[in-house]
């Protein structure tokens, strides 16, 4: 496992790197963001810390405007995961409100009071100056929907059982109150023992990503 998650990593390096300031007109409608963040390495490189797709057509700019701009943890586990990380260093109380998703009308009766929004909106703040100053990305150009679900997945289980693939002392993550991540050292939960990729199905990856 860890020698094929060094050729994904070696492989993935070899793509264009998107950030906050990239803009969005050179996203590909359809495809997986790989990420990666500042001060994180592995493999004689930088280390990727997440893996994610979008499931409507055309909807991959989208996704990466949720994760990057819009201030809503509702929106984005990507967001609620770093807000948790925030608020569990701070030892905050306000955590356990965080949790809840106040999308559903049904929670917005039983919850609103319950808001501070003020904090809320604070915090989405310092979420925000977080992922536009320290996460990077490389994108695969993917139309399928089936395609972009499967290596989703499976770019997923290569990297989270690599016993290489380790976050460093500092990686805000280490404070999250989900132990999954701080064990995988990905800013996910799903899918992490999926099937890894074969080598014929990094040659895919090879094809799909996005080069200079």
């Amino acid at each position: 496992m860890s020698e094929l998650c060094q050729e994904l990593h070696s492989l993935i390096h070899e793509g264009k790197r998107f950030d906050f300031n990239t803009g969005y007109n050179a996203i590909p409608l359809n495809g997986i963001y790989i990420t990666f963040e500042n001060g994180e390495f592995a493999h004689d490189g930088d280390r990727i810390v997440r893996i994610g797709t979008h499931t409507g057509d055309k909807q991959l700019r989208s996704r990466i405007y949720q994760h990057f701009e819009n201030e809503n943890k509702n929106r984005s586990m990507f967001r609620k995961n770093i807000g948790r990380c925030i608020l569990n260093k701070k030892q905050c109380p306000y955590l356990d409100i965080w949790e809840l998703d106040m999308t559903p009308r049904k929670n917005k009766e039983r919850f609103s009071y319950r808001i501070d929004k003020t904090l809320e909106d604070e915090l989405e703040k310092q979420i925000s100056q977080h992922m536009q100053e320290d996460f990077n990305f490389c994108l695969l150009e993917v139309p399928s929907k089936e395609d972009r679900l499967y290596y989703e997945a499976r770019l997923i289980g290569t990297v989270s059982g690599c016993k290489d693939c380790f976050p460093s002392a500092k990686w805000l993550g280490q404070f999250s109150p989900v132990d999954k991540i701080k064990k995988c050292g990905l800013w996910q939960v799903m899918k992490l023992n999926s099937s890894p990729l074969s080598k014929e199905e990094l040659a895919f990856i090879s094809t799909a990503l996005i080069r200079q």
